[in-house]
């Protein structure tokens, strides 16, 4: 606790950072557990408090949190929910750095000031909704360049919940070449769609109660399909929309568990030809 309060962490953000990583741990007895095959194994490197960094972005300086793992298997750009860069995305980031992929979470209204310059989370959402999506995606790239310069030479991904998962897929639509991976959580395909161009293996993350969202999986189907993606579109029996938010009345643990495991493999296992 006095060490993650050094380097920055409030006392109850560090509490939950040791209560997701300790456990796990101590069953392990080791740096790894098994994850039902070779992708599927979460590396047990020790937590490292995400650092408030800055970068240039297509109309000024982004903000975003950054997260290195010890011995990085790749770099992942993390795409916040309509609420902003909040807590609980910091510590998503901080969750894939300890499972061996360095994680970038952006701030998509750094230009507004951050998301801690708002006074609530519905200053935020306004925000959010009076932005373009051409402007996210532009953003998002600019945040991939920067994930690349700090993860030279390794593979990208994206990960992304809710708002964010809808954009993870517009970021695909736009033809970004160099995510090898993607993981859009109950995101919205966007209407006419087309991933040709995107050379990704996406895992598409699904609620069963989530009509609205799942209203579009059959477009995200037919557009993985027409361009001949690798992908996997997995629905969870009993979850409702934003299921992984630990800090939400949504949070379904066992879903939100077997969907970072699978996750965790997808990522290290992309470019080997499933299909759903």
């Amino acid at each position: 606790m006095r060490r993650l309060g050094l380097l920055g962490l409030s006392a109850a953000a560090a509490s939950v950072l040791l209560a997701r990583f300790a456990a796990p741990a101590a069953q392990a007895g080791g740096r790894r557990r098994g994850g039902g095959g070779g992708g599927g194994t979460e590396t047990l490197w020790s937590p490292v408090a995400p650092e408030s960094i800055t970068f240039q972005g297509p109309r000024g300086t982004l903000m975003a949190a950054w997260t290195a793992a010890v011995r990085p298997r790749g770099g992942v750009l993390v795409i916040h929910e309509n609420r902003g860069l909040t807590e609980h995305i910091r510590m998503v980031a901080a969750r894939l750095a300890a499972s061996g992929w360095s994680a970038l979470a952006i701030d998509l209204v750094s230009e507004e000031g951050g998301t801690g310059s708002f006074p609530g989370e519905a200053e935020v959402m306004a925000a959010l909704s009076n932005a373009s999506p051409e402007r996210f995606v532009a953003d998002m790239k600019a945040a991939l360049t920067e994930l690349e310069r700090r993860c030279r030479r390794k593979r990208l991904a994206a990960i992304g919940f809710c708002f964010g998962g809808g954009l993870v897929w517009r970021l695909l639509a736009s033809g970004e070449p160099r995510l090898a991976a993607a993981a859009p959580f109950y995101g919205p395909f966007p209407e006419g769609g087309s991933l040709d161009g995107s050379r990704a293996a996406v895992l598409g993350v699904y609620g069963e109660l989530d009509d609205r969202v799942n209203a579009s999986r059959p477009a995200a189907k037919a557009a993985l399909e027409a361009a001949g993606l690798e992908h996997e579109l997995v629905t969870f029996g009993g979850a409702d929309h934003a299921f992984f938010n630990d800090t939400g009345a949504r949070f379904n643990v066992p879903a939100a568990e077997e969907a970072w495991r699978r996750v965790i493999g997808w990522f290290g296992d992309a470019g080997h030809g499933r299909h759903d």
